[in-house]
């Protein structure tokens, strides 16, 4: 898809070439964070409060020019497996994080460091503000953007609720792009690489219910 291609390109030399062998290949979750809505989210948390600290931390499912915005704005990158490790440092530098695109890895995440729901709010690009009160933006820990993985969001209570009921000693694992009443079920969640680790060190015979894209699995 695009944002693999690009962001391959950018760690190609200048000897290298990347190809993408379908133009129309894109990701959903990458085109909701458009670089223009960003910018002009960026300039109404400006006007609430101190944006020197917030910190914008975009997920790697993200097109270049939104990776060069946090770049130039003294955020980062993450991915699945280091959005821990880049949103903890991201609060040492700052008291607030913007995370786009994906609003459930950001909220996931974030309560698995220990912070609660009631410190993070949705920001919609398509509203006024994002469609918060001055005062959520100004108290919230974590500003996420509107965002998802359409593939992720087909995961549900129902889901798990079945694989249980045919395999009563099985374990489920699902990706933390799953909405947060999915991972609270799960007896596991962790990123693709967590993932395949867990099932290569599973027990011959064991049942594994896993909630991510159906070709890794």
């Amino acid at each position: 898809v695009h944002f693999m291609a690009e962001s391959a390109d950018i760690l190609t030399g200048d000897d290298q070439q990347v190809i993408l062998p379908d133009l129309n290949a894109g990701c959903s979750m990458a085109d909701m964070a458009d670089l223009d809505e960003v910018e002009e989210a960026w300039e109404d948390i400006a006007r609430i409060t101190d944006i020197g600290r917030v910190v914008p931390i975009t997920y790697m499912n993200s097109a270049a020019d939104i990776k060069a915005f946090v770049g130039r704005n003294g955020g980062a990158v993450c991915t699945s497996s280091n959005a821990r490790a880049v949103l903890e440092w991201a609060f040492d530098r700052g008291d607030k994080v913007l995370f786009f695109p994906d609003q459930h890895l950001g909220l996931n995440t974030g309560v698995a460091m220990g912070y609660g729901l009631d410190e993070m709010v949705v920001w919609n690009p398509r509203r006024e503000c994002g469609g918060l009160e001055e005062a959520e933006v100004k108290e919230a820990r974590f500003l996420l953007w509107r965002g998802h993985c359409s593939v992720h969001q087909r995961f549900g209570a129902s889901h798990i609720d079945a694989f249980r009921s045919e395999f009563p000693d099985g374990q489920v694992i699902v990706h933390p792009e799953c909405n947060h009443e999915t991972v609270l079920l799960a007896d596991q969640v962790g990123s693709t690489d967590f993932i395949i680790r867990t099932v290569e060190a599973a027990a011959p015979g064991s049942a594994i219910g896993i909630g991510t894209e159906i070709h890794l699995v």
